[in-house]
């Protein structure tokens, strides 16, 4: 995933966090991932893949294509 893409993503993860007013160790739980997965993944340590889209999107009740979107 390019650097923007991912950078986008990352903060839809965020925002939607945020909505939800979940941290990485909640969001993690629903994930079925551990917190350090989540973190790094957020953090851009660990490229997202379309796998870790799809599990976090299920995580957050979306759909993953969802995450592409900008941020409104």
């Amino acid at each position: 995933m390019s650097d923007a893409l991912g950078e986008r993503v990352r903060l839809r993860l965020r925002i939607e966090m945020a909505k939800r007013q979940l941290n990485t160790t909640q969001l993690a739980a629903l994930a079925g991932v551990s917190d350090m997965w989540v973190s790094r993944r957020l953090r851009g340590k660990t490229e997202l893949h379309l796998g870790d889209l799809e599990r976090l999107a299920t995580a957050l009740g979306m759909e993953a294509d969802e995450l592409l979107e900008p941020a409104a």
